[in-house]
């Protein structure tokens, strides 16, 4: 009897340690999270490709901008500068981690700036196969989490995780991120739509590190599985803390934007 309950105290310390999925999963959250701190603002140069389910493909170039912000989610400005049909088009988003996003789009044509309502973030965003909700950072508390495996992609380790986000507008039931053991960034998402139905796949290629800290992939690629059509965001360049502030991401901002 002496031994059996030696063998239990022992035990006790295992037992507590154990961590249930939910909370690996938030761990492995919380450390992706802590990882990307710090970088300030970013300032980039990006390519669209919109393909189409018969392989036709058209381009888009944008201006992106974004802004860490320490108490709140971060704040982005996108400006289309190539085609002339949509050049001047831009989006400012305001991430929020425990409340919708705010998001505005001006539109040169009409010179008026449009608020995005809160519960159709999840239309095609200038008509590609990102959602206007993909658009926001990836704030730790807009999801609950649970572990499921570890696996590889492409002989990289990785983290499944599962997600579902907390905002009941979202246009998906929940996600599967793949997330890199070394870098803690993610190589795969895979979306599943509001009635559980496999929807888009996101790959991320090319990455590189920026300040011997941040990782960055150069390429994002969205796949619809329903129409056949997908998207690749291309990074030309990026560049680190330019001295950007919240004056650089209002409303009149939106306007002045190149």
């Amino acid at each position: 009897m002496h031994k059996l309950l030696l063998g239990l105290v022992l035990l006790l310390p295992v037992i507590s340690w154990a961590q249930s999925p939910e909370e690996r999963g938030l761990e492995i959250a919380n450390e992706a999270d802590h990882r990307d701190k710090g970088w300030s603002d970013q300032d980039s140069i990006t390519r669209m490709l919109l393909r189409n389910k018969h392989g036709q493909t058209s381009e888009r170039k944008m201006h992106n901008r974004s802004l860490e912000m320490e108490s709140d989610g971060d704040k982005s400005l996108i400006t289309f500068n190539h085609p002339k049909d949509v050049k001047g088009t831009s989006i400012l988003t305001f991430t929020h981690s425990n409340k919708p996003d705010d998001q505005w789009l001006y539109l040169p044509a009409l010179k008026r700036i449009k608020r995005i309502s809160s519960n159709n973030k999840s239309g095609p965003f200038m008509g590609s196969e990102f959602a206007y909700e993909d658009l926001s950072s990836q704030e730790v508390d807009k999801y609950t989490y649970q572990y499921l495996k570890d696996d590889s992609i492409d002989g990289r380790g990785v983290f499944v995780v599962e997600r579902y986000p907390t905002y009941k507008h979202s246009g998906y039931k929940r996600q599967i991120v793949y997330v890199d053991k070394e870098m803690y960034q993610p190589l795969k998402v895979v979306f599943y739509d509001r009635k559980d139905a496999l929807y888009k796949t996101l790959s991320f290629k090319d990455y590189h590190q920026y300040l011997d800290k941040y990782w960055r992939a150069g390429t994002m690629k969205m796949v619809n599985h329903q129409t056949g059509k997908s998207t690749d965001l291309i990074w030309e360049t990026i560049k680190f803390k330019n001295g950007l502030d919240e004056n650089d991401f209002n409303k009149n901002s939106l306007k002045r934007a190149r």
